[in-house]
């Protein structure tokens, strides 16, 4: 017997199971954002698919993001509500000093990631005729976070490249 066998195939979906425990955490963490705000210096960067089945996004946002949009939950956020019996969370936030009101089903998310702390998870798209696992790009670290505001901010929204969360190869030598 020969130990570069393949393992035989599971009979339990214990694949399924730990992506659904690490979307938990997600979960978890933006009804904690939601009951309490966020503590310290947290903030999370939130990365959904915006085709997702159940996903609501204004249309000025649709247009420039039609499949997959970062958001961030920092400073200037507001109504952040976990729904978990419709299995999704609703957040306002500004773009152009402009309120909107995103609608995010939780099998919409492919990222969570929350830098004070350099945590973060990904995991494929549920619900979309079968999974659906892109490259997304990451937030690097030396992102100064916003000051807080007392209104909506004046200009638009940013697109922030995630590319520093990502982990690097271990280097030889």
């Amino acid at each position: 017997m020969s130990d570069d066998a393949a393992p035989p195939e599971s009979l339990l979906p214990y694949d399924i199971w730990a992506e659904e425990a690490l979307r938990e955490v997600a979960i978890r963490a933006l009804e904690s954002a939601a009951k309490d705000g966020l503590p310290g210096e947290h903030h999370f960067y939130l990365t959904f698919r915006t085709d997702h089945p159940g996903a609501t996004v204004p249309g000025h946002l649709k247009a420039r993001y039609p499949q997959e949009i970062t958001i961030v939950l920092q400073h200037q956020f507001e109504d952040l509500v976990i729904d978990r019996v419709a299995g999704r969370f609703s957040v306002t936030l500004y773009f152009g000093g402009v309120p909107s009101r995103l609608v995010v089903p939780f099998g919409a998310l492919t990222m969570f990631h929350d830098p004070h702390v350099r945590f973060g998870l990904r995991f494929p798209a549920l619900g979309m005729n079968g999974p659906i696992m892109e490259d997304v790009a990451e937030a690097p670290d030396d992102v100064e976070p916003e000051p807080e505001a007392e209104t909506p901010p004046a200009a638009p929204a940013q697109v922030v490249s995630l590319d520093a969360f990502r982990r690097k190869p271990a280097k030889d030598g």
